[in-house]
Parts: C-alpha cells; structure tokens; sequence
C-alpha cells in the first residue's frame, strides 16, 4: 500500500492521530481500468470493474472523507486519468481541504493533462519506474512505457509538480537498482519508494519474479548504500511498509526521527477504497478477506468506526503471530511487519519471512527460508495462490581452494 511522497507534512501522524485512529490517508482506486499489462500487478488492472463509483457517488465519499479528518487522498487505479471525470475528482479533493496526490504507470499521460491536473489541485505525481528500459518494458508489458515514464518525470519538472518515482524490486532488478537510481536523480525525482513485489494477482502466475527471503541479506546493504548516496543529489529514498525491520541499517530511513518500524499500519491511519466503493484498511490487502462493505450501502464513518475488517489492528497483540514471528524479540512492536505480505504469501498474517532481522538471524543458524508455490491465484482482482515456505541449510561458501580449480 506503500506510496511515495510519504515524508509530506500534513500527512505525517500526530498523537491524537493515533490515538483516536484518525484516517488521515487514502489510497483510493479510481478505475481498475490501465493502459499498461504489468506482470506483478497484484490488483490485475486492465478492464473497469463493474459498477464504479459514479462522479456523484464520488463527491460524496470525498465529503465523508473531510469530515473524518482525511488530510491527503493519493488517486491510483488501473491508471486513474483513464476516467473522464478524474480532473473533477481531483478538483473536489482539493476543494475540500485534502491534499491530493497521484501514483500512475504515466503511460500516455499527456503534459498537457498533466498541466490540466495541477491546476486541478494535483499537489504531486509518483511514477512507476522499474528497472531500466528493457526489463521496465517487459514488466509493464508495453514497449515504450519507460520512455513515457521518464518524459512525464520531464513534464512534471517544467510544471513545477513534485515528482516521485516508485520501483517493485523483483528478482531481476536488484543488480539494476544503482543505475535506476542513477536515471531518476538526473530526472529531477525528490522522492523514491521502494517495496518488495508481492505474492498476488499477476505476480503468482509469474512467481519467477519474487525475489526469496534469503535475498534481502544482499538487498538491505544496497538499498542502505543507495539511500545514502541518494542524500547527496537531494533523493530520499524512502522504504514501502514491507521492506526492512530491525536490521542494522533501519536506523538510516525509519529512525531516529521518524521513528522505528511499528507494525502494520492498515486500518489504523489508512484507508483503502476501491473503483466500486469496497473500502479496505489498506488498498493492497486481499478483497475477499479484509473488504469491509462499500459506501453505497454503509456511510464511511460506520464502517471505519466498527467494522471487524478494519479494526484488526487497532488493539492487536502478539496473539495472531505465528512462525518464527511468534518468539522473535521485536514481536511487540513489528506484530509480524506487512499484513499484505505475510496474508498473500502464506494465507495468514502474522509470519512474514521477509524480514532483514529474521534473515540474518537464521543465517547465523546456518538456515534460510524458501518460497515454492503451489496454488495458483485465482483470475480475480487481489487474488492471492499459497506458497510452502520451506526452511533449509544456508549454502556454504566456496573455499579458496575450490574456487581456484
């Protein structure tokens, strides 16, 4: 669920925020129709859903929002400038009082309909971009969709919109993401974002692409480089919700002043809507398991205020870990890292193995983690299939002598 543009100061939680779980955040789909055929999407855009929300039924969820105390609303899809009356949302969140950001595979997005959106009230744009040309292209499944992406970077420059970019580390783009880095520095971006791909929708058929939990033993220690090197051009790279946890570089992108990893935030100070008015806790998690009715038949504020599927993390303990989760020391405060994770995974939150802390502890044991499917998701939006999650030897290193023969 993890947007970038995340260090906005409206959008940063007060006490009072917390404590009274106001939801100060929605991701809110707007269509789940798209222009771009991407791999690893988890929600598996490409037609509208039927029954979307009309311009109507819009306003008025931006009104029960307001009166909430909603302070940023992010509109994504499937890609949302494909709707007519996009322009008209994003004018009625800004008249309201609501920040309003927007996350888009930018394909075809016009700089004049860029330039149409600021005016609008569009306070800023985050852009998909995940890998270089070649391995971006075969991931978004249109050839040409890098290019775009990088000239709507261009065009949100000249307009003056803040720009931020967002990258799914897959299996494949991990040796690339200097260079990513590299291209979205010379394109002006102010903020990156990255989140691991998860085990839904579209990345189930293409499993190939997740990366395994062992993995992270070679992605924290990049990604710590690259944020530090990102400081000196003015990139913040910022970690989505299910990257990281209590390793030893946490402290570079969650502490000290933002404070360290503190469980699932999904229900507490976020919202996720989709096209048909579905509202989740988080817009990532699964439909059939943490839908919580739509706001054609209950008003926003009932369900958030007593709804089972958006009150599962208000007063969670450790009593739902399980795993190696269960007995690990940062059990209180994690409560088991991204719900999204863990649930797509395993069927079940509460044990996520990609965790930096979990990897290096059982690599000191000699052991690591495996993922292997064997369930296919179903052909439905936010579907997720099962993976085994097998535990086995840590590979030895090759001795000197071995690797001379």
């Amino acid at each position: 669920m993890d947007q970038a543009l995340d260090d906005t100061p409206r959008r940063r939680l007060s006490l009072s925020d917390q404590l009274d779980c106001v939801p100060v955040y929605v991701v809110w789909e707007l269509t789940l129709a798209c222009n771009l055929k991407c791999i690893h999407c988890g929600s598996r855009a490409g037609h509208r859903r039927a029954r979307e929300l009309t311009t109507d039924e819009c306003i008025d969820v931006i009104r029960q929002l307001a009166e909430l105390g909603t302070r940023e609303i992010s509109i994504i899809g499937g890609e949302a400038f494909i709707r007519r009356d996009w322009l008209t949302i994003i004018r009625a969140i800004s008249d309201h009082g609501i920040d309003c950001t927007m996350q888009s595979g930018a394909y075809k997005l016009s700089s004049s309909m860029l330039r149409s959106a600021a005016d609008a009230g569009l306070l800023g744009l985050g852009v998909s971009i995940d890998g270089p040309e070649a391995l971006h292209d075969r991931l978004r499944g249109v050839r040409g969709s890098y290019r775009e992406a990088l000239r709507v970077l261009d065009d949100c420059r000249q307009i003056g919109l803040t720009a931020s970019v967002n990258t799914q580390i897959t299996a494949s783009v991990m040796p690339d993401l200097p260079q990513v880095m590299e291209t979205i520095i010379a394109a002006g971006a102010k903020y990156w974002q990255v989140q691991l791909t998860v085990a839904m929708g579209n990345a189930v058929d293409h499993d190939d692409i997740l990366l395994q939990p062992y993995d992270l033993a070679t992605l924290m220690p990049l990604l710590a480089e690259l944020h530090l090197k990102g400081r000196a051009h003015d990139l913040v790279l910022l970690p989505g919700n299910n990257i990281g946890y209590f390793g030893p570089h946490e402290v570079l992108w969650r502490g000290p002043d933002r404070g360290y990893y503190s469980g699932c935030p999904a229900g507490q100070n976020v919202i996720g809507l989709e096209a048909d008015g579905t509202v989740k806790g988080c817009p990532s998690l699964a439909t059939d398991r943490y839908g919580a009715g739509d706001v054609r038949s209950t008003s926003i504020a009932e369900l958030w205020q007593s709804h089972p599927a958006l009150q599962f993390n208000r007063a969670r303990g450790t009593d739902d870990l399980w795993g190696f989760c269960r007995d690990c020391y940062y059990a209180e405060a994690c409560r088991g890292g991204c719900t999204w994770t863990a649930d797509s995974l395993l069927g079940r939150r509460g044990n996520n193995p990609y965790c930096h802390h979990r990897v290096l502890t059982l690599a000191e044991r000699g052991i690591r983690e495996r993922i292997v499917k064997v369930e296919d998701a179903p052909a439905l939006p936010f579907a997720t299939g099962r993976f085994a999650l097998i535990e086995e030897p840590l590979p030895r290193e090759p001795t000197p002598e071995a690797r001379c023969t």
